[in-house]
């Protein structure tokens, strides 16, 4: 067990660090935070934003409680952020196998001593830290401007709206990633996975349009729907292990995938 332990945080290790230095990764990261931050500013200061109905309500003489209007700025923000993932996340994770395949590397770690389950929880959680460390600075914005809600909003409801995010990230860096230890092409990875997610991500109107049992079960299987119920502040037990399931589902066939490899170099 400590052997595998090591094992996966040599891969994290090696991941992570990769990302950093990888020019492509850092632009990525650029253009998030610059898209993001002139989200943040319009929801929160914006002609529409929550301080400019807050203050046209206050005018009116109309009670209300700045509470309210902290959940509805947290729930707008954080739903664009989902949805600047689905473009964001295919990208980061495009490469994880399929350069390593172009580069003809892949053939070396699939015939290693190393497990293909500890290398593919390696390098997601290599690839999910740097997205988590995309995420930092929009968390000290987050929590400069919720700081000014009184009554403060209740500590849980970002935690578990974060925690929304998090499990959305990891179940499209999970599907990437297998997608991505299919063929060779990173391009050709990206836009897979997002065609996937974009499925994922609206199957819920699929669901609704079809009805009955089948279309509830493709309404649950709905990452949008099941994103928002978290980034409400609801801790929704079906809707984290939807997205645990996704992950498990994702490093599970990359698994499979890499033994594949494996058996035919064999």
């Amino acid at each position: 067990m400590i052997v595998i332990i090591a094992n996966i945080w040599a891969i994290f290790r090696k991941e992570l660090q990769g990302y950093f230095y990888l020019p492509l990764s850092l632009v990525v990261a650029g253009l998030f935070w610059l898209i993001s931050g002139f989200f943040f500013f319009q929801i929160l200061l914006g002609p529409d934003g929550v301080v400019q109905q807050a203050a046209k309500i206050e005018q009116l003489g109309i009670p209300s409680q700045s509470e309210d209007y902290a959940y509805q700025f947290l729930f707008f923000f954080l739903s664009v952020i989902g949805s600047l993932s689905t473009f964001v996340l295919p990208i980061l994770s495009m490469g994880l196998y399929a350069e390593e395949r172009k580069q003809g590397t892949l053939e070396l770690l699939a015939t290693s001593p190393l497990t293909n389950w500890a290398v593919a929880v390696g390098k997601l959680l290599g690839v999910l830290a740097f997205f988590m460390v995309m995420v930092m600075p929009l968390i000290g914005y987050e929590a400069i401007a919720l700081s000014a809600a009184k009554p403060p909003i209740p500590p849980p409801v970002p935690l578990v709206a974060h925690l929304g995010l998090i499990l959305l990230a990891g179940s499209i860096l999970s599907l990437g990633m297998f997608i991505s230890s299919l063929t060779d092409s990173s391009i050709l990875a990206a836009f897979m996975t997002f065609g996937l997610v974009l499925f994922l991500w609206l199957v819920d109107l699929i669901g609704r349009n079809i009805g009955g049992f089948w279309g509830s079960v493709l309404t649950h299987l709905s990452l949008v729907e099941n994103y928002n119920n978290l980034v409400k502040g609801v801790l929704d037990t079906s809707s984290i292990v939807l997205f645990a399931s996704y992950i498990v589902l994702g490093v599970f066939l990359t698994a499979q995938s890499i033994d594949a490899l494996r058996f035919q170099r064999s």
